[in-house]
């Protein structure tokens, strides 16, 4: 991973991805039929091409039976082309796009658990929390979990808030999750055109 924790680089706590020098950060989704195995293909093809997955995340998607997976790598535009392109050679991948930051909308969670203890003793715990937006989703004699959602850089900002009070006891963030920022869903158009392209070559006799 590239991000870094004051002067380790394996941590990824205190900053968001870091920027390589000459790439650019993108976002791929990629959709597929739900098959077993199928992750380990779509993860060597980054493997092969030596380029290091920053995020990933695999949920079913709105369309049933579906699969996607969201995945973040630095590269040049010439490669992120190329490694979808690979991807989308994989039998059962429906579709596969490549993204930059201005083109979705993204989120990412996390839990950070804090020592109960100290929360009770250090009101500015309390209150970092409130200002941050966050939720504290448990609370026992022992410790406390906070829920944050919301961009990278402001899960962030509460972790390194937090941490500087020598509150936190774990902490965790999910791969991001996203949508683009087109008014449909890019594979619902992919499956619609090919759907009417079955439709006509049955209608002339003409098989894929």
């Amino acid at each position: 991973m590239a991000e870094q924790h004051n002067d380790c680089k394996s941590c990824g706590k205190c900053t968001s991805y870091e920027q390589e020098e000459g790439k650019t950060l993108y976002t791929m989704l990629i959709y597929s039929e739900n098959t077993p195995g199928l992750l380990s293909q779509i993860t060597a093809v980054f493997t092969r091409r030596q380029v290091n997955i920053e995020s990933l995340n695999v949920c079913a998607s709105s369309t049933p039976g579906v699969h996607k997976y969201t995945i973040t790598c630095y590269c040049d535009e010439d490669m992120a082309q190329m490694l979808t392109k690979q991807i989308e050679k994989k039998i059962d991948v429906i579709q596969a796009n490549y993204y930059t930051e201005d083109e979705v909308f993204i989120l990412e969670t996390s839990l950070v658990k804090i020592s109960t203890p100290m929360m009770l003793e250090n009101r500015d715990v309390s209150r970092i929390v409130r200002i941050h937006g966050a939720h504290i989703v448990e609370v026992n004699p022992t410790y406390a979990t906070v829920e944050k959602t919301g961009i990278t850089s402001d899960i962030l900002s509460l972790y390194n808030s937090l941490n500087e009070l020598g509150v936190v006891l774990q902490f965790v963030r999910s791969g991001r999750i996203c949508i683009t920022k087109s008014r449909v869903e890019h594979l619902d158009e992919f499956l619609n055109e090919r759907e009417i392209r079955r439709a006509e070559n049955c209608n002339t006799g003409i098989s894929e």
